[in-house]
């Protein structure tokens, strides 16, 4: 910072607008405890130095921009006279941390009033006590409600997700025990059957065959492909034609669960070969049975395992048994969260996922990162009213991690492009937002990750850019690796 000291005169700072209400004798003190310096193009302070002085420019041009990743981006560019930056703050005391929240350079030789942060915090009070009061009082009362409506945010998320957690294992656990009651009775039939069988006049030999088609069945179910509506409808006419042309009775009952089971009438002339005519009805009715319990079997294995993924995607999601920092593979993020919003994001909104899975993975805060794709996600639905295509795509661009979101919405005006992410803007309706979702969102990318968090929008294609580090050289932490 080259400065070079200039008279003050107390006329010429009085025609400032911060100033023009001061008596001769306060215009007086001013110049007395403070400054006039000349400053020569180039920096003056940067964001997040100590906040020693309150600037008020007489003349020039000043350059005010904030950090955002590793780029100063322009906030402020202004000649007006009395435009004032600094330690403007500095009247709390140390009940904040006195930094400087922005950069300040100058374009031009320019001058400024200058006056210790001390001296500036001293005029404050003694001046202008009661002002003092409704300032502390605004900030603190802003820093509270921003707190305690965070959380609330965060507690509607929390809701939101729990409802849909509860939706998503609901179904699987539901079908689970449906399958379950129904294996109960087909086992009961198949010990009867199995009962009447033996008692029949049945040898030995045919017997034996008739278990080790019953065993090859099995295996065939285990290995059934699905067939499209069409080819399933073809195949149960064949296979009720050819039971009927056996005389085995309700063929038509039988025939979808042999389709499903990916059973044909190869698989009927095999079994027709392999017993004698008259065991052949009870033969069938027999296998029938097995290959409605293996189906069964295999619907609450399915379901089973449908329940364990959704756990294992709520314990990745909230990440409660990871180290907070650590190197994070981002697609595990994304696919927990998108998992844990299945529920919300609903059967009318198509997921596209565009994943670069030869990423590295990054140094992060997962959790914090799974609220971050929490908070796009639900706003991208919400733009959508539930109905359009969300496309989540990941790529390296230069050296930073992109994780991006786009919907097919009807965009985000220009007129409010600038304010989404301030502190407590919605456009949604009284009481279904709180205005501080991306507010977090923007926090968590840009202060505690020293990433990037930008916005694209057109009508029908809007896109949120999250930018992140490839390294941690920015942090005063060191990120555990992930097993």
């Amino acid at each position: 910072m080259n400065a070079r000291p200039m008279p003050c005169s107390p006329q010429e700072i009085g025609k400032l607008f911060l100033f023009e209400k001061l008596t001769p004798e306060q215009l007086g003190r001013l110049c007395s405890e403070g400054r006039v310096d000349l400053f020569e193009p180039g920096p003056i302070y940067a964001e997040g130095a100590p906040a020693t002085c309150f600037f008020v420019m007489i003349e020039g041009t000043v350059v005010l921009s904030r950090k955002v990743g590793g780029d100063d981006v322009e906030v402020v560019r202004t000649s007006q006279p009395g435009v004032y930056t600094g330690a403007m703050q500095a009247y709390i005391g140390d009940r904040v941390e006195q930094v400087y929240n922005n950069s300040m350079r100058v374009t031009e030789p320019t001058r400024f009033f200058v006056l210790p942060a001390d001296t500036f915090a001293n005029v404050m009070r003694e001046w202008f006590p009661m002002a003092v009061h409704l300032l502390e009082g605004l900030f603190f009362g802003s820093k509270n409600s921003q707190r305690v409506i965070g959380q609330r945010e965060r507690l509607l998320a929390l809701g939101s997700l729990s409802a849909g957690l509860t939706h998503e294992l609901n179904n699987p656990a539901a079908a689970a025990v449906r399958a379950t009651s129904t294996l109960r009775e087909r086992v009961a039939k198949m010990r009867h059957k199995l009962a009447v069988i033996a008692a029949g006049p049945y040898t030995r030999e045919a017997l034996t065959d008739l278990m080790e088609i019953q065993e090859r069945t099995a295996e065939r179910v285990a290995k059934a492909t699905t067939l499209s509506p069409l080819e399933a409808t073809d195949r149960e006419d064949e296979i009720t034609d050819w039971l009927d042309g056996h005389d085995i009775s309700d063929g038509w009952q039988l025939a979808p669960t042999f389709v499903q089971a990916g059973l044909d009438t190869d698989w009927l002339d095999q079994v027709a070969a392999a017993v004698d005519p008259e065991i052949l009805p009870g033969a069938i009715g027999w296998l029938n049975y097995t290959v409605e319990t293996e189906l069964l079997m295999c619907e609450i294995e399915d379901s089973t395992n449908r329940i364990s993924h959704l756990v294992d995607a709520a314990k990745q999601y909230s990440q409660l048994d990871r180290a907070p920092y650590r190197m994070a593979d981002v697609h595990e993020l994304l696919d927990s969260t998108l998992v844990m919003l299945g529920g919300k994001i609903g059967q009318h909104v198509e997921v596209v996922k565009e994943y670069d899975r030869t990423l590295p993975k990054v140094p992060a805060y997962p959790a914090e990162l799974n609220q971050v794709w929490t908070n796009l996600i639900d706003n991208a639905v919400s733009a959508m009213d539930g109905r359009g295509t969300l496309t989540v795509r990941t790529a390296l661009e230069g050296d930073r991690l992109l994780v991006e979101f786009q919907d097919s919405g009807p965009g985000v005006p220009p007129e409010i492009r600038d304010r989404i992410f301030d502190p407590f803007f919605t456009t949604k309706p009284v009481g279904e937002g709180t205005g501080l979702g991306l507010d977090i969102s923007w926090r968590i990318v840009v202060n505690k990750h020293h990433g990037s968090l930008l916005v694209e929008s057109v009508p029908g294609d809007t896109r949120f850019r999250v930018l992140l580090p490839l390294t941690d050289e920015q942090s005063d932490e060191t990120p555990e690796e992930s097993e």
